[in-house]
């Protein structure tokens, strides 16, 4: 039956050339590992975002959802949204795609789509992969990733006012929180793993000092990681007297107090 459905029709599980083929494995890869990433072969759908284009459509639609849902939380919040919505799909192929599939696509070219008031799926093109060894991957990821965003940037703030700095240090926490999560996508992975990639990555992406791992001991011995942000998400703006886990606008130890349960809890469960 396989062979006869190989032969019948052209299904990206049974692919014809080695784009193709790392495509199929890169993009099953990114859904085993993380439980969500959705992602498919192909180019981009009507409406969809393609960083560079003209994204104005999609960026002034997702604008006005947030602002209609979120009625009170002002143009701050809704230019972050657009900012994060539109960069965690990227980031979490960037960082898969090296450490977990050992090969990088051209994913500045991704195509995504537009769900409610998110932007979750997204669209790859087949093509060649480069390979080489991990610290040249994570460089040429973290370049293709950090141009990707200076050209996303440029979209938002033709729509709306975004400012630089807050926007590169939402990136960084973006990468800060893949590498504190980065043992879950590779077993295997050390807290000094975690610490030396985090440091690549945020070097490759022009990064370096917004934002950083720190390690802590826990009471039973074992060592993890959390971060240290420098960005805010806003959130509390559409949710208030409601801070992340880790928001740098909480009192530090109260972070550092809330980042230990949730780490323990994290262990406990992968352990469990």
């Amino acid at each position: 039956m396989e062979a006869c459905l190989a032969a019948t029709s052209r299904n990206f599980l049974f692919a014809t050339d080695q784009g193709d083929a790392a495509l199929t494995q890169l993009l099953a890869i990114l859904r085993q590992r993380t439980g969500f990433l959705d992602g498919a072969p192909g180019g981009p759908l009507p409406g969809w975002h393609v960083a560079g284009r003209d994204n104005s459509a999609f960026l002034d639609m997702l604008y006005g959802r947030l602002e209609a849902t979120y009625p009170a939380a002002g143009q701050p919040f809704y230019a972050t949204r657009l900012w994060t919505n539109l960069m965690w799909q990227p980031a979490y192929v960037a960082v898969l795609s090296v450490h977990a599939h050992g090969a990088l696509p051209q994913f500045s070219g991704m195509a995504q789509a537009m769900k409610g008031i998110d932007v979750s799926g997204f669209r790859l093109a087949p093509g060649p992969q480069h390979k080489d060894d991990l610290e040249a991957l994570i460089a040429q990821a973290g370049t293709q990733l950090r141009t990707m965003g200076d050209i996303v940037l440029a979209e938002i703030n033709t729509l709306t006012k975004l400012k630089r700095v807050p926007a590169m240090r939402l990136l960084a926490d973006r990468m800060l929180g893949l590498m504190m999560r980065l043992g879950s996508f590779v077993p295997g992975t050390s807290v000094a793993d975690q610490h030396r990639f985090c440091a690549l990555w945020l070097e490759a992406m022009g990064l370096k000092g917004q934002g950083k791992l720190e390690s802590i001991g826990l009471d039973d011995g074992r060592e993890t990681v959390i971060i240290a942000r420098k960005g805010c998400c806003l959130d509390y703006l559409a949710f208030p007297d409601t801070y992340c886990v880790s928001c740098p606008k909480q009192d530090d130890a109260v972070r550092l107090a809330r980042q230990r349960a949730s780490a323990i809890a994290e262990l406990d469960s992968a352990e469990g």
